[in-house]
């Protein structure tokens, strides 16, 4: 669960049980003696603290909810972004209802064409929110050739937004013919990535401050926050502590050589592993 989402949703609890503890003791202070027992302060702590944990711990089962697509409809998820606007009607110039980010799921339960010649699907976003989205803004595991369109939309990404848009279909086509080719590309750009973060990890940090602070070097580098975004796609960054550098793990690399053995992918992946033992000797 990504900790931003956890974090909102935990304030709001936090807010509704200050609310429920004040209606708590508001009822313990006036309510009959003879209708509602007298609770010392030991109770309504204890009780308090009861209510408390019983909201955060339903913190995650709730949030996880977010993550699904709603029920009634075919699953799809968004991909491109720039065009991932919600409208009341199947037309590019209807009303805006809301933005939806990368990621996001929705349930597909319709398909229009615009005047334009635009297709839009009717999507339900949440079970009360619902309007017409962009179809090229999605792909849907179910739907032939959504697999090949997110590919060319991946090898015409850069940077990070490779890396997103290739977790993406790793997660949707599990059984896709394509995957060797985005597991290569996922991996190369995550190698790539941290060619990068290590540049900026070493600007940023300051080795006096380091000494100071009298924890492993290794470790300051390791929870740099500029790795964040990446582990959250799944992608584990390995410090070596010799040239002070970041290196992708190579899991995607070893996933081809291990399930698509005999695929063009596997001879690749092979040579990225054999340079990145060679490189920790």
């Amino acid at each position: 669960m990504p900790q931003a989402h956890f974090v909102v949703h935990v304030s709001g609890l936090f807010r509704q049980f200050i609310s429920a503890a004040s209606l708590f003791q508001t009822l313990a202070r006036n309510s009959p003696a003879a209708r509602v027992p007298r609770l010392t302060g030991g109770r309504v702590a204890t009780a308090l603290l009861l209510l408390g944990l019983s909201l955060i711990v339903s913190a995650p089962a709730q949030a996880r909810k977010k993550h699904r697509p709603p029920a009634g409809g075919r699953a799809a998820v968004v991909v491109d972004e720039r065009l991932a606007a919600l409208r009341d009607a199947p037309e590019l110039s209807a009303n805006l209802l809301q933005r939806l980010g990368r990621g996001r799921f929705v349930a597909v339960t319709g398909e229009r064409g615009s005047r334009d010649g635009v297709t839009f699907y009717r999507v339900a976003v949440t079970r009360r929110t619902a309007g017409w989205l962009q179809s090229d803004a999605v792909v849907r595991p179910s739907r032939a050739g959504d697999d090949e369109r997110l590919l060319r939309l991946i090898r015409g990404s850069e940077e990070f937004d490779r890396v997103s848009r290739a977790r993406i279909f790793l997660d949707a086509f599990p059984r896709s013919p394509l995957r060797p080719a985005v597991l290569l590309l996922f991996g190369d750009t995550s190698e790539e990535a941290a060619a990068k973060l290590t540049r900026e990890a070493q600007r940023r940090l300051d080795a006096r401050e380091m000494e100071a602070g009298g924890a492993p070097q290794a470790s300051y580098f390791l929870n740099f926050n500029g790795l964040d975004r990446y582990r959250r796609q799944g992608v584990v960054f390995v410090f070596d502590r010799a040239t002070k550098q970041f290196h992708y793990d190579g899991a995607g690399w070893r996933e081809i050589v291990r399930r698509y053995p005999q695929s063009s992918e596997a001879a690749e992946a092979r040579k990225r592993l054999a340079g990145a033992t060679a490189a920790a000797r």
